[in-house]
């Protein structure tokens, strides 16, 4: 969402203020690459029973693998030469732990189970974005020459090339869909610097529609678009600029950046205790550091220093975080003004998708975390239920006790969520709503809230 601009964006500013020297600014993370040294082991394996398990890049460094049912780890190379998996995101060594063979054998290991690498067919392309920006592209259709349900990736917020760290591009094809994968404009190769303009994006992923269509030719059967996090804002908005047959919003917003920003707000002091006389004064904050970043800056530092002033002695003044606001009261103006070369790499501030969701008559699903504490899910959820009810194509599936990632977690002693890894039945609500446009049986603890008017 925007807090990975945002949050980025401070931290870098402080890092100027310290030493002059940018770090971890906005879109950082376009040049990184998997690790050389366990790459030629990303794929998706086979197991003799006929389960899939992928194995993924990260960023940093190492592999991650995960499962249909949500299973996942992170897999290292222990002193012994053995692989070891934690669960989730956590570091504890529990639950399976799968063994890779050499990269020449391309097998695995896990359990009672072994398995091969899938050879998956792939094909690059280049594209045409918005202004004539030229995008690398991937097609990636399941074995075999009937037409495929093809679905098209759409980024989030970060930088990070699509083309090396997207992992439906392998399991779903494995699964019977087709994917489009691109690196974002500014990253593997693609033209273009980072942005995070939702029109400038969303005519990429709209250009992303027309080139898989045509490549696939006439295996091309259902296609569509699937955006998660920042990219459930630009996912309906390429869908009003393009046909398509469906599109699924994983975990994002039907209302604008800065709702995102004062739903947290609210949301952290909530949890805290705080009553509803704090939580008016809190919306007077964040109409002031909405207004602020809306402008990016242009309206000056006068609202800010009086709300500081105001407020600063009140006991839930600390309290108040947010995706920017917490960061916008607490930073000196000039770790703020340092920041503003990245500004105009910020999201799209005054964007309300509304009328976008109210017009499209494309079919959507969207599935969101009852617990997200990134995109706090009560507002978006009365939205999507009231246009259900009015007729728009919209299913609403919501996961319980899952955090943004649609994750379960777990809770620390001090009160830090750890994830465990992807909630069940995640992945299997949109492999079916790829291929049919339909939610039937169970799909984990998912609940289906809204579903269109017949």
């Amino acid at each position: 969402m925007s807090q990975s601009w945002l949050l980025a964006t401070l931290a870098a500013a402080a890092s100027v203020a310290a030493s002059s020297a940018w770090a971890q600014s906005p879109g950082s993370d376009v040049n990184a690459r998997p690790d050389p040294a366990v790459a030629c082991h990303v794929g998706l394996y086979r197991l003799d029973d006929g389960r899939w398990i992928d194995v993924a890049p990260i960023v940093d460094s190492g592999l991650r693998w995960r499962q249909l049912d949500g299973s996942s780890a992170r897999m290292r190379i222990d002193a012994e030469g053995r692989w070891v998996s934690t669960l989730g995101w956590t570091s504890r060594v529990e639950g399976p732990q799968p063994q890779l063979g050499s990269c020449e054998e391309g097998r695995i290991a896990v359990d009672d189970q072994s398995g091969a690498r899938v050879a998956l067919d792939a094909r690059d392309t280049t594209f045409v974005g918005h202004n004539g920006t030229r995008l690398n592209g991937r097609l990636i259709l399941p074995p075999g020459t009937g037409p495929v349900p093809i679905m098209i990736e759409v980024h989030g917020s970060e930088g990070a090339n699509a083309l090396d760290f997207n992992a439906f591009q392998r399991f779903a094809p494995a699964s019977g869909v087709g994917v489009f994968v691109y690196a974002k404009r500014g990253s593997g190769g693609s033209e273009g610097s980072y942005t995070q303009d939702f029109h400038v994006l969303a005519d990429d992923a709209a250009a992303a529609v027309v080139e898989a269509r045509r490549m696939a030719g006439p295996r091309a059967d259902r296609i569509g678009l699937h955006g998660a996090s920042q990219g459930g804002w630009i996912a309906p908005l390429a869908a009003s600029l393009t046909p398509v047959d469906f599109v699924i919003v994983g975990f994002g917003l039907a209302y604008g950046v800065l709702s995102e920003d004062s739903d947290q707000v609210m949301q952290d002091l909530k949890a805290k205790g705080w009553g509803p006389d704090v939580l008016e004064n809190a919306r007077d904050i964040t109409e002031v550091t909405g207004a602020f970043v809306a402008s990016k800056g242009a309206v000056g530092f006068e609202g800010l220093e009086a709300i500081r002033a105001r407020y600063r002695a009140e006991p839930w003044f600390a309290d108040i975080k947010g995706e920017f606001t917490g960061l916008l009261l607490n930073a000196p103006n000039e770790q703020i003004l340092a920041m503003a070369p990245q500004l105009e790499a910020g999201p799209s501030w005054d964007y309300d998708p509304l009328p976008v969701l109210s017009s499209l008559d494309t079919p959507m699903l969207w599935i969101q975390a009852e617990d997200d504490t990134v995109a706090p899910p009560e507002a978006t959820r009365r939205r999507l239920i009231d246009l259900s009810g009015a007729g728009r194509p919209i299913t609403l599936l919501e996961y319980p006790h899952s955090d943004h990632g649609i994750v379960r977690y777990e809770t620390g002693p001090d009160g830090r969520r750890t994830s465990l890894g992807y909630a069940p039945g995640y992945y299997q609500a949109v492999l079916d709503w790829v291929r049919t446009g339909t939610l039937y049986g169970d799909y984990g603890e998912g609940r289906i809230l809204a579903r269109p008017v017949r």
